[in-house]
């Protein structure tokens, strides 16, 4: 059994996979390559059996989404850590290594991430996760290097291992068991926030997620559903509001709610004035959708709360919405303070 299986999820991505799988093969020694195919109809399959013969395949009758995907996956491998690998993703000579060595010495941590950089623009950081991922006191995402639409160049000022609160889904890895013991991703997220999701849970049992910057791989990002894309506006706002409800402590639940629905409003009304009356009705709809779910994620919540095993702080002790548009303050070092703006695992 290797200690390692990279699983990547594939739909439709031939041309990724063909462009992206030598470089993957090439730098990833000692670790099983497996390929997760969400029901394509593009040639994906068949060019993996006739040009990357060693990859082995796990193919689905259909699209389960990201979490469902990877669930079905991981919960077929055997390996003491699994990496979630986009297949839109450059790796580099050495990737894997400090991961895996970082991980055998920590045995408090549950995931962990490299540094993510741009593909389109190398010396740059990567929208999806950067270095590192966190939430702010209100549900929003935001990382080391990337805060709303500023994405940093990287000079090397993250280059420390950190604390951070979730790890990009672009490429993470993650302990198998304790994935499973968690509960996995929440497949009924389909896509979007649901590597956000399971990280918090994993804190709330007082398990650490780290960024490892010593390793770097390249995303092309963007995925299946660009910025701007109804559906994907839908999908961010509804499941952000159930990873919250799922995972928000009792103390903090009714004042995160009131502020949300009235950021949610706003959100919605400067879509509005922007013309862009699909994307408000995306909102509209997301709140519509999580108030008729939530009474299902009722049990789930009970569940979590009752697993807590940390007092750790679990967000940011800040309105990233506040500090970035009131403030003005765009770059992560400036939300935590030049001399202190990276935290540190304990």
């Amino acid at each position: 059994m290797p200690k390692t299986a990279v699983i990547i999820l594939n739909w439709n991505g031939e041309a990724m996979m063909r462009r992206f799988l030598p470089a993957l093969i090439t730098h990833t020694a000692d670790a099983e390559i497996v390929v997760a195919d969400n029901g394509s109809t593009d040639a994906s399959l068949l060019m993996l059996q006739t040009d990357f013969p060693t990859v082995k395949t796990l193919p689905f009758a259909e699209n389960h989404g990201f979490a469902g995907g990877y669930n079905r996956a991981i919960d077929a491998v055997e390996a003491e850590y699994v990496v979630l690998l986009n297949s839109d993703v450059e790796v580099t000579e050495g990737w894997l290594q400090p991961l895996v060595e970082y991980m055998d010495s920590h045995r408090d941590v549950a995931a962990c991430q490299p540094k993510l950089l741009s593909w389109h623009n190398r010396d740059s950081f990567e929208y999806a996760g950067a270095a590192g991922g966190y939430i702010d006191r209100f549900g929003y995402p935001f990382c080391r290097g990337r805060v709303f639409g500023t994405v940093e160049k990287d000079n090397g000022q993250y280059d420390t291992v950190a604390d951070i609160h979730w790890a990009t889904g672009a490429c993470m890895m993650v302990r198998r068991q304790t994935y499973l013991d968690c509960g996995g991703l929440d497949d009924r997220f389909f896509a979007h926030n649901e590597e956000i999701d399971l990280c918090w849970r994993m804190r709330l049992r007082g398990y650490a997620i780290r960024c490892i910057p010593s390793s770097a791989v390249y995303h092309v990002g963007g995925g299946t559903l660009p910025q701007g894309n109804p559906r994907k506006t839908f999908l961010n706002f509804r499941n952000n509001l159930t990873m919250i409800y799922k995972n928000i402590d009792k103390a903090s639940y009714k004042k995160v709610f009131f502020v949300r629905h009235i950021l949610d409003a706003v959100a919605l009304l400067q879509f509005l004035l922007k013309g862009k009356a699909k994307e408000a009705w995306a909102v509209a709809k997301a709140r519509r959708e999580f108030g008729r779910r939530k009474k299902t994620y009722a049990p789930i919540r009970r569940e979590i709360q009752q697993n807590v095993t940390t007092d750790k702080p679990m967000l940011a002790p800040f309105s990233i919405v506040w500090q970035y548009h009131a403030k003005k303050k765009h770059t992560f070092a400036q939300l935590y303070g030049q001399q202190n703006h990276t935290p540190q695992p304990h």
